[in-house]
Formats: structure tokens, sequence, C-alpha cells
């Protein structure tokens, strides 16, 4: 396989187009360089200093000497580790809606973990997941089977993603599906930074009765590079409680279920 960048595209980006690209260059390669995007996108150094540096500033990528990085497992680990009271409070509200006696897939992220932590002690249930984060913090619940999909470890996302990944979700009928999400737009749908991983998301809303989508009110409303599902295919929104009813109001025209926190 070439590691050449692909051609220029055609015509004048303006930044946000830029940034997408980027972005699904490094979720494609694992890694950018600032002269091969430079090339491909037919814009100078300065320009591509400035995208990476939005770009790692909204915590997108880390930017390193010559280009960028997918967020290090340090800076995820960190993440996991810290208090988010934000998150936290979502993740109590996502938490409830699993019922004994259900199989769940539990997405990876720094919020899906928050879920693990907010279980009921005696809660018994069968729970799928692609994050060894999520299996190893479930690992104290005696009543709750758990199943790590197989696959191969994402870098970025620090989750299981590929064919395999793919496939072990598609043997499963799930109850109910606990999704994290980077971005959420009520006409673009529900999109990723990683394309891999956005796989593994598409498969587990396929497998799943019912679908909740746990994220933080900053990413209503958000675009990232790859197409995971349309936003109808969410039965309910769990995000907090100071998102605007601005915000909200495209999801109440799709009869979502919207619970906040």
């Amino acid at each position: 396989m070439s590691t050449q960048p692909p051609e220029a595209p055609a015509g004048v980006l303006l930044p946000e187009e830029r940034r997408r690209i980027i972005l699904e260059q490094l979720g494609l390669r694992g890694r950018v360089l600032a002269t091969d995007l430079c090339r491909m996108l037919q814009v100078s150094e300065d320009t591509i200093r400035r995208d990476l540096k939005e770009l790692d500033e909204a915590g997108l990528l880390k930017r390193v000497h010559g280009g960028a990085l997918p967020m290090t497992q340090g800076s995820v680990g960190r993440a996991f580790g810290a208090p988010q009271p934000a998150k936290q409070a979502v993740a109590r509200v996502a938490a409830g809606l699993i019922r004994p006696g259900q199989v769940v897939f539990l997405d990876g992220g720094t919020t899906l973990l928050e879920v693990t932590r907010s279980l009921p002690p005696d809660l018994r249930a069968t729970v799928i997941t692609p994050s060894p984060a999520v299996a190893v913090a479930l690992a104290d619940y005696a009543g709750i089977e758990v199943h790590l999909v197989g696959g191969r470890m994402h870098p970025g996302s620090l989750t299981l993603v590929g064919a395999e990944t793919v496939e072990a979700i598609r043997r499963v009928r799930a109850d109910l599906c606990l999704l994290g999400v980077c971005s959420l737009h009520s006409e673009v749908g529900i999109t990723n930074v990683y394309a891999e991983e956005a796989s593994t998301k598409r498969a587990m809303i396929e497998s799943a009765s019912e679908t909740a989508a746990v994220l933080t009110a900053d990413k209503l409303g958000a675009v990232s590079p790859f197409v995971v599902a349309p936003a109808s295919r969410l039965t309910t929104l769990v995000t907090e409680a100071i998102a605007t009813e601005a915000q909200l109001a495209p999801f109440h025209k799709l009869q979502l279920r919207i619970l906040t926190a």
C-alpha cells in the first residue's frame, strides 16, 4: 500500500474543510506530517501549524514537532483518572437505563467509563464492550458477565477495532446500546473522529434494540469527519441540563427521548 498522501482536493478549502481532512488522514494513517499536509492541501506551513494548533486545543489530536499524532495513551489515561463532574452526572442518568437481566453494549470513552462507576453494585446483566478500560472497571461487579470483543487496539481511542471486532458485535442481539459520541448533529447524524471506531459504533447500533447516545452538551450540533449513523437511529439522548433549547429542539423533532443531568 502506498504511504503517499492523496492528491490535493480541487479548489480552495475552507479552514473547517482542511481540518476535517487532517483528522481523516490521522484516523487512517495513525500520524500526519506537516510537510505532507502542506503538499496535499496546497497551503503554507504556517497555515498547517495553525490548523494543528486549533485541533490540538480542541483535544482532537496531539501536536508534535513536524506533525501530529492521535491523543496518546498517556493523555487518555490521565483523562480516565481525572474528576469530570459533568460526565459523572450524565453517566449516572445513563446507568439508570440498564435494567436487570439485559444484554448491553457499553461503548468506550471517558463518559462510558464513568457509567461503569455509577452502576448499582447488585446489578445482574451481560455487558459486551470494545473497551478494555470498561471491561476492567466492570470486573468488581459479581453479577455482571463481561465480554470484551476481539480486535486490534486503536492508538487514539484505546478501543478495539477492525473486522474481528465488528463481526463479534454482529453476532449479538443486545437490548440496549450505551453509545459514546464524539459529535451529534440532527442532520449530519452521529459522527466520529476515527474511521475504524465509527465502524464499531455502527455495528453496535445495528445490533441493539435501543440506542442511547451519552454525551456532554458541547458535542451537540458538532460534526466530526466520519459518519456513524443518522441521528434518527437513536432512541434516547442523555446529556447535560445546561444544553439549551436551541441545541435540543432539532432532536425533539426527531422524537428522541431526551434525558438531562
